[in-house]
């Protein structure tokens, strides 16, 4: 869980500022979520374009706190939508994993994210375990954990690598001690 928490959030810790989770804000994801609440994403593009778009683009991140000018425009067209579309936490959990975290909606998703370190912890815990991936980490499968973490494009940004890395460094530390 180290190693995954160092790849997400560089090692920091899941907050930006006191109730302020690490996030960051997924445009095409927000696109998806408007359309499967039956909103026409096409139709709320103009002036929006920062945060709503059908293909991901690295090119709208801000990062850091100024991820949260991005998901309050995005509030301002869905709540929900906006919530479920931001990964969450020192873990970067989508919103729209609630459910698979033990939460019963994206509301309370994202204040328990809010709430402490802790919490963030035990979401993304019950994440890993329901949606199938645990047996990956604990075998240290960091291509397999990777694919079904970070999706299909985690080999071009070398999300496997860096866990194995991450994982090293955090036994020579151990090693150490």
């Amino acid at each position: 869980m180290k190693a995954v928490q160092r790849v997400e959030t560089g090692g920091k810790g899941g907050f930006f500022a006191p109730g302020k989770p690490a996030i960051l804000f997924e445009g095409h994801i927000f696109w998806s979520q408007l359309k499967k609440r039956g909103i026409s994403p096409e139709s709320l593009v103009a002036g929006n374009e920062n945060i709503l778009y059908p293909k991901w683009e690295k090119g709208h991140y801000k990062g850091g706190l100024r991820e949260y000018e991005r998901l309050e425009q995005a509030r301002r067209i869905n709540h929900e939508a906006a919530d479920a579309s931001a990964s969450w936490g020192m873990f970067q959990v989508m919103g729209l994993n609630y459910a698979a975290c033990g939460e019963r909606s994206v509301e309370s998703f994202v204040n328990a994210m809010c709430e402490s370190g802790l919490k963030q912890l035990m979401l993304s815990a019950r994440f890993i375990k329901q949606a199938g991936m645990l047996p990956a980490l604990q075998n240290k499968n960091w291509a397999e954990f990777a694919r079904r973490y970070n999706g299909p494009a985690y080999a071009q940004n070398r999300y496997d690598e860096k866990l194995a890395e991450a994982y090293r460094l955090f036994g020579r530390m151990t090693l150490k001690l």
